[in-house]
């Protein structure tokens, strides 16, 4: 475990500005062990970036030790393909950090607080960014960080494993064993057919917390952040990460018309579209379980009891989805599930 080292930081600094640190100030941080500082120089300022947990071979992605951390890795391919992403000023991945563009503090969230009314905008554009950025990476250059891991059966299926031990168990909710093989059996085939669907280049956290916006008045840019745990998946996961996010609260007609957005912007036809809509159901009950579930742990094991408030609207999208598929057997199955999680 790496500890902030003041003095890599001021060497950072200088090597990257040419400048010295007037002030640190620590940001408010997430779900991650990553920690963010605003770093105030003479001439400007700048966030540095701080893993802790960053074991060697972390740093290194398991090669040798000029290799560069998965977040630049996976920086350098959007930035290629037309992604908005924050500029890299300096990096000293052996000490734990990153010095980047200071985009201010108006996350997607934020925005949405001060101008609630340009809803509707920022997340067409949210949507249709996704879409091209979705084109542009459809091909991944050899060897990519992104291509050697998936969401395979053996992800998902743990993801599941993960509510049912936190969201059920761990909460003295735990099945009766015939109620527990029935379940263990439908996560098995959910896990099955999502795995199964063509994948490509995902986030992984594409949401209200992760996208920065810059807001130019008549129009809004949208810049990626957290993106170093991205990976290949089904197309609507980000788009399930977006609009069921678990900071946000949607109607469904607003989740629908989104959806339209995306459709168009990636040239689906009526077949196409009514397809998606299905999808992007199948895979909110996989991931909004699992995110329940994470809420759960990241109390009882991390002790920090901030994101409980989202267990239950967690469980409420996922209620919403499995009402959208209540003609699979499965899924009233994992509807009766959720209905005693949240007894």
């Amino acid at each position: 475990m790496l500890t902030l080292d003041s003095a890599a930081l001021e060497r950072l600094t200088h090597r990257s500005t040419g400048h010295a640190i007037v002030s640190v100030t620590p940001m408010p941080g997430g779900a991650s062990t990553r920690s963010y500082l605003r770093v105030t120089t003479g001439e400007r300022t700048a966030i540095a970036m701080f893993v802790p947990d960053a074991a060697p071979e972390e740093i290194t992605n398991g090669a040798p030790t000029s290799a560069r951390w998965p977040f630049l890795e996976v920086h350098e391919l959007l930035l290629s393909r037309g992604v908005r992403v924050p500029v890299v000023l300096g990096e000293s991945c052996s000490e734990g950090l990153l010095l980047i563009e200071d985009l201010g503090d108006e996350t997607l969230a934020a925005f949405l607080e001060r101008a609630p009314e340009r809803k509707v905008e920022v997340y067409k554009v949210a949507v249709t960014d996704l879409a091209r950025a979705q084109n542009a990476l459809e091909s991944l250059p050899e060897g990519s960080v992104v291509a050697g891991r998936a969401f395979d059966e053996k992800l998902l299926r743990w993801e599941l494993d993960h509510f049912r031990e936190w969201g059920l168990e761990a909460r003295d909710r735990a099945l009766p064993a015939g109620e527990r093989a029935e379940l263990d059996a439908a996560f098995d085939r959910l896990a099955q057919r999502i795995a199964a669907w063509p994948q490509g280049f995902v986030h992984r956290d594409y949401q209200s917390r992760n996208l920065m916006v810059l807001d130019h008045g008549s129009t809004l840019d949208l810049v990626w952040i957290d993106f170093q745990d991205a990976l290949l998946g089904p197309r609507v996961y980000d788009l399930v990460a977006l609009l069921n996010d678990s900071y946000q609260s949607f109607d469904r007609a607003f989740v629908e018309a989104r959806l339209d957005d995306y459709a168009a912007a990636r040239g689906l036809d009526a077949r196409g579209r009514e397809a998606l809509g299905r999808e992007f159901d199948v895979v909110t009950v996989q991931r909004k379980l699992k995110d329940a579930g994470r809420f759960i742990f990241i109390d009882q094991v991390k002790k920090n009891p901030a994101f409980l408030q989202y267990f239950e609207p967690s469980l409420a999208k996922v209620r919403g989805a499995l009402e959208r598929l209540s003609d699979e057997p499965d899924m009233r199955l994992i509807a009766s599930v959720v209905d005693h999680a949240l007894g």
